[in-house]
């Protein structure tokens, strides 16, 4: 479901950032009328694409937060595997460096 959010709201700033981009191009060539109506629109698609931003933000926020709480539950529930678990990742990230500090 998150990352359903988060490819919307990704999709949605891209196609923000391509309309920016159009009103920008478009801009260069209109006349001072025009240019102020073109500013307008550009503000109210950074505006828009700030709102995008912060949702985004807001979620991965809330997604980090719901795995520090199942991780530390997890942890708390079963201690010992916890800490065999964080061994093997240690030796394999050990062997990893040290392989490539040797070639």
């Amino acid at each position: 479901m998150e990352q359903e959010n988060l490819k919307t709201v990704r999709n949605d700033v891209g196609t923000l950032l391509n309309e920016a981009q159009d009103l920008f191009r478009e801009a260069a060539t209109a006349t001072a009328l025009k240019a102020d109506e073109l500013r307008t629109r550009g503000m109210a698609l950074l505006e828009d694409a700030a709102t995008q931003a912060q949702a985004m933000r807001s979620t991965v926020v809330a997604s980090g937060k719901e795995l520090v709480a199942n991780t530390d539950e997890y942890v708390n529930r079963n201690p010992w595997r916890a800490v065999a678990i964080s061994t093997a990742v240690g030796l394999i990230a050990g062997l990893a460096v040290a392989r490539s500090c040797g070639r």
